[in-house]
């Protein structure tokens, strides 16, 4: 897929209702996307659009106005129109761009296929969107283990409100209120009388009954919202609350201890909170316009690892999502870098190694990135990608994104070359291997395009794939790095546990359990020149070329999911106490079933590594 309609199925792939879609469906999609760019007061939608379309804004605005010309709502960049795709029979308002606008356009005939394909998808057409809100939140339940359904839908309200509520007085006029919802960005604000909440005003009410129907902006607020208020103790368990909501068909649920409001909790906070947030930050990510905000984005990523492994969603799942946000943010402070040194003096691309590279992230890992540069770079160009790399890692690390303890980051000149650079040195590493380029292994064979031009990537990429196929001591030396991480030999009288001040009497899952399978599947990928870097991925490439048998590449595949979740909810575990995540299990904290799944997984591990290590004996690459 070319970078143009990547970049658009990236997008879309981000938004209601597309995320909805299979991969195939969307796939099917992309082609009958269309672009069309409004300049400001342009009608809307757009002349010269024969069929009726869907509408996502990629950037800009545009002004939804009633037959009198006043202001009913306004579009934003990723908000969509819908109107002409519904089931209902809808009054088409009079609209117009109110500033320069960039838009998607997508056919409403292209959408029924999609639609009489997909129940979910069509739905999105015909229900309201407390209904939508309400079928999510019935497939999140379903989806969830019985545990999770416990541990999510009885959560206190409380502990869902993450910041105090935007308060107004009673005499507090329109205008003032709505530039304050403006300045807090927030969609609703509590008014109170004295020390008494009496009332609740949000964006909705502002256009309907402020400006729809023409009052002052001068107007008290006191003298337009309702008193028919609905409150609840911050107590309440998330499911009560939930149902209190939809019973009512409200938005907004004032949270409160005692007679004093601490929070406002409202259907966009559960449904964030219900496992598709992961949308809401990638769009918060995309709308940051500085590291500080982008660290705020960032530091939600251990409460989305939480969420994600309360959902019971795969461990390979899991780890895609957390990368996607890593990916995510490094874009934008790509961006950012961008818009304030200016445009690349010559094409390069970024790239993420390690965990990263293989979309295999936790919350918050080091940092491992570098920059591949295009061959036309000359000396002079240096300052520029010095000041780009010196940014990104920056904010990365300010993002929670340490700097990596071995420097394998692009801010370190050694890893920030052109092409020709980078090719020779993996043609050292792979032709005159050494202790040093197997420690590189783990970051620079992982290593995957995140922004820039890929095609650069392709190009080094079949240059290492070339040099490592079939390369017999090169595939050696994998072998015996792969055979340096053994899982814990018997079980737990004889775990190899650690014992110091820090982790006394724990296992390093990671470096026990997760990184054995990652080396494995990277020495059967770079001896077959396969192309994939995620490692549940290498694993069913080399079962497609007959390398690792089915059965076997099956097993690993199981090994490599539940160690996985092991790690995930362990420090799932430690997010939700509030302490720091790790990889370090205590095992007396397992269950019997635990243990025993445990223990069939490094039996599997050991296995692999006693076939690779016969292999290897035996003269055979693997």
């Amino acid at each position: 897929m070319e970078i143009e309609l990547r970049e658009i199925h990236d997008f879309i792939a981000r938004h209601p209702p597309f995320h909805l879609l299979t991969p195939d469906q969307l796939a099917a999609l992309i082609p009958y996307v269309s672009i069309r760019y409004l300049r400001r007061g342009q009608p809307f939608p757009p002349a010269r659009v024969e069929e009726a379309s869907f509408y996502l804004i990629r950037s800009g605005a545009v002004e939804l106005r009633d037959a009198q010309g006043r202001l009913i709502d306004k579009l934003a960049e990723q908000d969509s129109y819908a109107l002409p795709c519904g089931d209902e029979n809808g009054t088409a308002p009079h609209a117009q761009t109110a500033e320069d606008t960039l838009l998607y356009v997508i056919p409403c005939k292209q959408l029924a296929p999609l639609r009489a394909q997909n129940t979910d998808f069509d739905r999105y057409f015909s229900l309201s969107a407390p209904q939508r809100m309400r079928l999510a939140l019935e497939g999140v339940a379903a989806m969830a283990g019985e545990g999770s359904e416990r541990i999510v839908m009885r959560l206190p309200v409380g502990d869902l409100t993450d910041r105090q509520p935007v308060m107004v007085q009673v005499g507090t006029s329109i205008l003032e209120t709505a530039r304050l919802m403006g300045e807090e960005n927030v969609s609703a604000v509590l008014v109170m009388e004295g020390e008494n909440l009496v009332g609740i005003l949000t964006d909705r009410d502002l256009r309907q009954r402020c400006i729809a129907a023409g009052v002052s902006r001068h107007t008290a607020v006191g003298d337009i919202i309702s008193r028919d208020l609905v409150t609840v103790q911050e107590h309440t368990i998330l499911a009560d609350a939930l149902m209190e909501m939809t019973r009512r068909h409200i938005h907004h649920l004032p949270v409160m201890r005692g007679e004093q409001p601490v929070g406002n909790l409202s259907v966009a906070d559960i449904v964030r909170y219900l496992g598709t947030n992961a949308a809401f930050m990638a769009s918060d990510i995309d709308r940051a316009n500085s590291i500080e905000a982008l660290q705020h984005v960032s530091a939600r990523l251990p409460e989305l690892q939480l969420q994600l492994v309360v959902s019971n969603t795969p461990a390979r799942q899991m780890g895609e999502i957390i990368s996607m946000i890593s990916d995510a943010i490094t874009r934008r402070l790509i961006a950012l870098a961008e818009t304030k040194l200016g445009p690349p003096p010559v094409p390069y691309v970024w790239l993420a190694g390690g965990s990263q590279g293989r979309n295999e992230q936790t919350a918050h890992t080091d940092q491992d990135n570098a920059i591949l540069i295009a061959d036309t770079m000359q000396d002079e160009h240096e300052a520029w990608f010095t000041e780009l790399s010196r940014f990104v890692c920056d904010g990365l690390n300010t993002c929670g994104y340490i700097y990596c303890p071995g420097e394998a980051m692009a801010s370190n000149p050694r890893w920030r070359k052109p092409l020709s650079t980078w090719r020779g040195y993996f043609n050292d590493w792979i032709e005159r291997p050494q202790p040093r380029s197997l420690m590189l292994s783990s970051i620079f064979f992982d290593l995957r395009p995140v922004h820039g031009d890929s095609g650069l990537f392709e190009e080094l990429q079949q240059t290492v794939l070339q040099l490592a196929r079939g390369n017999r001591i090169f595939i050696a030396h994998l072998v015996s790095n792969a055979l340096s991480h053994r899982p814990p030999l018997g079980f737990f009288r004889n775990f190899v546990l650690i014992h110091d001040q820090k982790h006394d009497h724990t296992l390093d899952i990671k470096h026990r359990g997760v990184v054995p399978v990652v080396d494995i599947a990277r020495t059967y990928a770079l001896s077959e020149g396969i192309a994939a870097v995620n490692t549940w991925a290498r694993l069913e490439a080399a079962q497609n070329t007959g390398a690792l048998s089915q059965e076997m590449g099956r097993d690993l595949i199981d090994a490599m999911s539940y160690i996985t979740a092991l790690r995930n909810r362990h420090q799932a575990e430690q997010i939700r106490q509030g302490l720091p995540a790790d990889n370090y299990i205590d095992p007396r904290t397992l269950s019997g079933l635990e243990r025993g799944h445990l223990k069939d997984a490094f039996a599997i591990i050991k296995t692999m590594q006693e076939i690779l290590e016969n292999r290897h004996q035996s003269g055979r690459l693997i």
